[in-house]
């Protein structure tokens, strides 16, 4: 059975929502990532690159969520488009994965999680994840999804970080890209996503950010302290 290697972040979320749209089943496997459970060495024979979330498929690894979104889609026949939009679903795929996601991420982090007040990073990466927001806006005109004209998997990636609009923009979070606003207040209202929420209702992770947490998700930082050891 397929291990589904899951903590509670935008990325996981992206996986926890194919598999519920689809009922592929699967073993639910918690990574604490404030516990820092993501370094371990068993872990990283999964996902080298210690994060979350990662698949196992009868052997078969696969990390990155985009990457796990493809393969499953490929492997089930499920939620892949049109053979005609391939290109452009590659196309959305990759602006979500190099784009969207990380700089909405830097953006929840300088602006919420680091230790100090950055005011060129704060801005910097609010406003790339604004710009990312309105190339989608844009698109979106006249759209009722990603690619072409049916849900599928760049819906998925998508909806796992526009869901954190609030946290990436502030307090307008989608206000200012109505197209946006429609689109996923539509995605977010299918039934698999109530389902995907539920995916963790019998597990707990760790929810301080002490010490431990800092050191487990940003090691990067603690890095020359180490090798001075």
């Amino acid at each position: 059975m397929l291990k589904f290697y899951f903590h509670q972040t935008p990325n996981p979320m992206k996986v926890a929502l194919f598999l519920s749209e689809t009922d592929l089943p699967f073993e639910l496997v918690a990574v604490d990532t404030m516990k820092g459970e993501q370094h371990t060495p068993e872990y990283r024979i999964i996902n080298p690159n210690g994060k979350t979330p990662a698949i196992m498929d009868d052997g078969q690894r696969v990390f990155d969520s985009n990457a796990i979104l493809m393969y499953l889609s490929e492997k089930t026949g499920k939620l892949g488009g049109q053979p005609e939009d391939r290109a452009e679903l590659l196309s959305w795929m990759m602006f979500i994965a190099s784009g969207l996601g990380p700089f909405s991420g830097q953006s929840v982090h300088f602006q919420h999680k680091a230790p100090e007040s950055i005011p060129y990073a704060q801005n910097r990466y609010l406003r790339e994840a604004q710009r990312h927001y309105e190339v989608l806006d844009a698109h979106l005109e006249g759209r009722e999804f990603i690619v072409g004209n049916e849900y599928t998997i760049a819906d998925i990636s998508a909806w796992g970080w526009i869901d954190k609009a609030r946290f990436v923009l502030n307090a307008d979070g989608l206000a200012p890209y109505p197209n946006l606003k429609r689109w996923f207040e539509q995605i977010d209202s299918r039934p698999a996503v109530a389902k995907a929420r539920n995916i963790d209702s019998e597990l707990t992770f760790k929810s301080t950010m002490d010490d431990e947490g800092q050191r487990a998700l940003y090691p990067s930082n603690f890095a020359k302290e180490q090798r001075g050891k």
